[in-house]
């Protein structure tokens, strides 16, 4: 039993398969998991959505409304961010009085939020809530003041100038900030951060544009994520190599396992028994080499036809295996061992070859939908048919072949009569119409010859009877109305 390089290209294909088919599964799955995950993010906004419109159950009066409200804001969208980036949520109020120092926990830490009109009051705020609790902002648990807020206290900080901002104002602030980092200890930035929400945005008759606008954002962090995930299943020079290896490891294994078997059935040597000589463990060596390498370039080679020109791997196996053996068959004519004749018909051979086994490929992959299985199986069948047609056609095959090209030139010489006798009628009607145009539009001829020249044009262009203007007065009529 030899070697087929046919059959090894198709192995080698089928393992290709395997890792684009296991490439694409789990780019599905990464996708359903992230469109699993906007779900869950919308729900989170959703549950914001549902909490406002019941303001009856929101604490405070009609002026302190946006303080509760800013708290379901920073836990919803923080989770929603969360989890459209496929982690688990962080902001939770769970385990926290709705009365209690704290209003929520951000990664176990407690936070108090503190939306007050005015950037000033808020750091009063701060320090009121710092002296009624000992422990508040100095084990770790901070406060949460509006975004914007938050960024005069930066400019203040650093000295930079906040246009409306007084002077007095700014003096103020830096008094209060140093303040909060004398009785916490820490630095101002881990006692005092910024929420996710501006003072504006919490706002009764504005949250709802501000959910909108989160929701939006959150959107277009699903569309990057998909982009991000479609971009990390694309095919790669990374994923290439391992199928490369892969495939040298079966070209290796299967050429030493042909050649291993030959010399058991054919030279009827016994290697458990000590008959294998240096020599043959030599040749079993170079073939591993030679199997390995084109095993390896075979790998590589289909999986840039399936992944980059769309073909499948029975078909990119097919067009390797015919250039592997055409390739040997110039190699051969240029040696003078073939002449062209026979370098035409070989490769018309090896070609019809290549295509038999892989359809034998593509079947038992559809068959026995086991990965490599199903192609060994088949091209293992293909091989057979082939194998008993040629012991049954013997020296027929040439007399087969020039059959086919008597049958192929009488077919190509009747498809270029009918081709004649058609393109023939074609220009037969355009003379017709071309007549016609020109009689129609004869200035030299009488108006009567000209309108009946001009009716004969329409009907030949098969224009509706009712819609041809036939006389002088039809014509005044269709121009008049």
């Amino acid at each position: 039993m030899k070697e087929n390089q046919h059959q090894t290209t198709q192995i080698v294909g089928s393992a290709v398969a395997e890792a684009n088919q296991q490439r694409l599964a789990e780019l599905q799955a990464s996708l359903n998991s992230q469109d699993r995950a906007l779900a869950d993010a919308l729900k989170q906004i959703a549950g914001v959505r549902e909490f406002i419109g019941m303001p009856d159950r929101i604490l405070g009066s009609s002026a302190t409304k946006h303080g509760e409200i800013a708290e379901q804001v920073e836990v919803g969208i923080r989770n929603a961010r969360d989890l459209v980036d496929r982690q688990p949520p962080t902001a939770t109020f769970e385990g926290v009085g709705r009365t209690a120092p704290a209003d929520y926990s951000i990664d176990g830490v407690e936070v108090q939020s503190k939306f007050i009109n005015g950037a000033t009051k808020g750091l009063n705020h701060v320090l009121d809530h710092m002296r009624k609790y000992d422990d508040f902002g100095r084990d770790g648990s901070y406060y949460h003041l509006p975004r914007d807020q938050y960024e005069v206290f930066q400019k203040v900080s650093n000295g930079e100038s906040v246009p409306g901002l007084h002077s007095r104002t700014a003096r103020s602030i830096q008094q209060k900030i140093q303040e909060i980092e004398q009785t916490s200890g820490k630095p101002f930035g881990a006692v005092v951060k910024p929420g996710v929400s501006s003072y504006a945005e919490v706002q009764q008759g504005e949250v709802q544009k501000t959910l909108d606008s989160h929701e939006e954002d959150i959107r277009d962090r699903n569309t990057e994520r998909r982009a991000a995930i479609e971009l990390e299943h694309q095919p790669s020079f990374d994923e290439m190599a391992q199928v490369a290896l892969k495939g040298a490891a079966f070209g290796a294994v299967l050429k030493t396992g042909f050649k291993f078997v030959e010399k058991v059935t054919q030279e009827n040597k016994n290697p458990f028994e000590g008959q294998f000589t240096t020599s043959d463990w030599r040749e079993l060596g170079i073939a591993a080499v030679e199997g390995g390498a084109t095993g390896g370039i075979s790998g590589a080679t289909i999986y840039g036809l399936t992944n980059f020109a769309g073909l499948s791997a029975p078909l990119a196996g097919a067009i390797l295996s015919a250039g592997y053996s055409v390739a040997s068959l110039v190699r051969r004519y240029r040696q003078g061992e073939i002449d062209m004749n026979e370098f035409f018909e070989l490769g018309r051979l090896a070609c019809a070859e290549s295509a038999m086994v892989a359809i034998g490929a593509a079947a038992g992959q559809a068959l026995i939908p086991i990965p490599v299985l199903g192609t060994v199986i088949g091209t293992i069948a293909s091989r057979m048919v082939m194998h008993f047609s040629k012991q049954y056609l013997g020296d027929r095959v040439p007399d087969l072949q020039r059959e086919l090209d008597d049958y192929y030139d009488r077919v190509t010489a009747d498809i270029d009569r009918t081709y004649a006798k058609v393109v023939a009628s074609i220009m037969v009607e355009f003379r017709k119409l071309g007549d016609l145009t020109d009689a129609a539009f004869d200035r030299s001829k009488n108006e009567a010859l000209r309108l009946q020249a001009s009716i004969d044009l329409a009907r030949a262009y098969e224009v509706p009877e009712a819609a041809i203007i036939h006389t002088t007065e039809e014509l005044d009529d269709f121009m008049k109305a």
